[in-house]
């Protein structure tokens, strides 16, 4: 299993716990207990969250590295441009 699958296997199992905490807490007036339950569930689902932006930002870099590779003088000419646009918006024209 994958980092990203079995994090989110992890988030989904505390989340779970979560729940069943803040549920046994209502039902016996264990204020603490339903505050971890909530706690508990808030960390799982950041935690699966967290999960998918991190195979979404996985993948776009294996595209942009296989741009890269598929056509390296583009890729190259792209960031001249993008360098030089940097360039003259952060140091201007110096020859005034």
């Amino acid at each position: 299993m994958d980092d990203t699958t079995k994090a989110k296997a992890e988030g989904l199992l505390d989340e779970a716990k979560g729940r069943v905490k803040d549920a046994v807490g209502g039902l016996t007036g264990d204020a603490g207990l339903q505050a971890s339950g909530k706690v508990d569930q808030l960390s799982g689902m950041a935690q699966q969250e967290f999960a998918d932006l991190y195979e979404d930002a996985e993948s776009r870099l294996e595209m942009a590295t296989a741009f890269v590779q598929d056509r390296p003088l583009l890729a190259l000419g792209i960031v001249a441009v993008i360098g030089t646009l940097i360039g003259a918006l952060l140091f201007g024209r110096r020859g005034k």
